[in-house]
């Protein structure tokens, strides 16, 4: 069973976790233009905390995630509210083939455990309708803290090199601002503060 896995139950009783992805939904609102026309894919749902925000400005949104346990909770909430225009799939988009079409994907506090950040890019640009919106929310560079010492994935991205990145897949009107500051309380009662920021762009 996977980390992620272990965290699935528990996941939506953290506040800091409904907090950060209610600001990050309030971001993405404001920069792009939602409608009811738009379907929608999340990568690494999680149990789908994000998705449930924006679900009733959408058309369809289908949720991803490699997680079988989050994809079980995210299930679960969508039985429970009935949410007919939803999806969860347990699939690893970095390795498994996807086939379909989207006018907006996002993401939020995933793209630091992707290994390879342009392969995903590359995916996320086959499988958006040309004009359609990516959207990725996670860590300014941080000392490793937010994880420690065992992480093996990426210490927050600067944002710069990130944007040069998808513009380079064939991305444009790529944006970016900070979202969120997660604060967090380390054993010598010391603060340290995580910005999360925003990007977006359209597929070209």
């Amino acid at each position: 069973m996977s980390e992620f896995d272990q965290k699935a139950t528990n996941w939506d009783k953290d506040q800091i976790h409904i907090q950060r992805s209610e600001a990050i939904a309030k971001e993405l609102i404001k920069t792009i233009p939602l409608n009811a026309t738009m379907n929608a894919l999340e990568f690494g749902a999680g149990t789908g905390l994000l998705s449930f925000i924006l679900k009733d400005k959408l058309s369809e949104i289908i949720m991803v995630d490699n997680s079988k346990e989050m994809i079980r909770v995210a299930q679960e909430k969508i039985e429970k509210e009935n949410c007919h225009n939803m999806k969860a799939l347990c699939i690893d988009l970095e390795k498994e083939p996807f086939e379909n079409q989207f006018d907006l994907i996002y993401n939020q506090m995933v793209f630091h455990h992707v290994e390879n950040i342009e392969i995903i890019v590359k995916k996320f640009h086959n499988l958006l309708k040309p004009g359609g919106y990516l959207a990725i929310a996670d860590l300014y560079p941080e000392d490793g803290s937010f994880h420690g010492n065992n992480f093996t994935g990426h210490k927050g991205f600067d944002v710069d090199q990130l944007a040069n990145l998808i513009e380079n897949q064939n991305f444009t009107n790529i944006q970016h601002k900070e979202c969120f500051v997660i604060h967090r309380v380390n054993e010598n009662m010391e603060t340290t503060a995580y910005p999360i920021f925003l990007l977006t762009a359209i597929r070209k």
